[in-house]
């Protein structure tokens, strides 16, 4: 609660020669009403809602610094949407050039599988080729070695020392 002026001071002040600081428009009255002064003076200061001229001005200071003020305001919003939108188109291009690294880093990729993958299917059909190749040879041998033994067996067996068979190696 704010202290009450002395209503005595505050008359003699008024009452004296001393120039006033307040402007010509700013009316310094008692807080009550004295002498028919205004009853809406408060604390020695007429207020300007009594002056039309005061209040004109006050208003059309007040809706310009409002309007200045609300201009302000946009201006600083305008200014924060364009540097948000100047960081976002930025954060969408360092995006997308990490995607197409990404994209060009799987495609190398995709290309060096092929690479590999032709080259390990050659060695395959080589691998298969040479097994096909020892099959058939391993096939031969056997079949060499069959004949061999009957060969063998049938000449064993026309021997005419056949009586002598303990020296002769059975044939599997």
């Amino acid at each position: 609660m704010q202290p009450q002026p002395d209503v005595f001071s505050l008359q003699n002040y008024l009452n004296s020669s001393i120039p006033s600081p307040y402007p010509s428009h700013f009316q310094i009255s008692s807080p009550f009403p004295i002498n028919g002064q205004n009853p809406n003076s408060f604390y020695g200061f007429q207020s300007a809602t009594n002056n039309p001229q005061s209040m004109s001005l006050s208003s059309n200071n007040s809706t310009s610094d409002e309007a200045e003020e609300q201009q302000t305001d946009k201006n600083i919003i305008n200014e924060r949407k364009q540097r948000r939108m100047i960081s976002n188109r930025e954060s969408a291009r360092r995006s997308r050039m990490r995607k197409q690294r990404h994209l060009d880093e799987l495609w190398s990729q995709v290309m060096w599988l092929r690479i590999e993958n032709h080259q390990l299917l050659d060695k395959l059909n080589n691998l298969s080729e040479s097994h096909e190749k020892v099959l058939q040879e391993n096939a031969q041998l056997k079949e060499e070695t069959s004949e061999l033994k009957h060969v063998i067996s049938d000449m064993q067996i026309q021997s005419p020392f056949s009586c002598f068979r303990d020296d002769i190696i059975p044939i599997e």
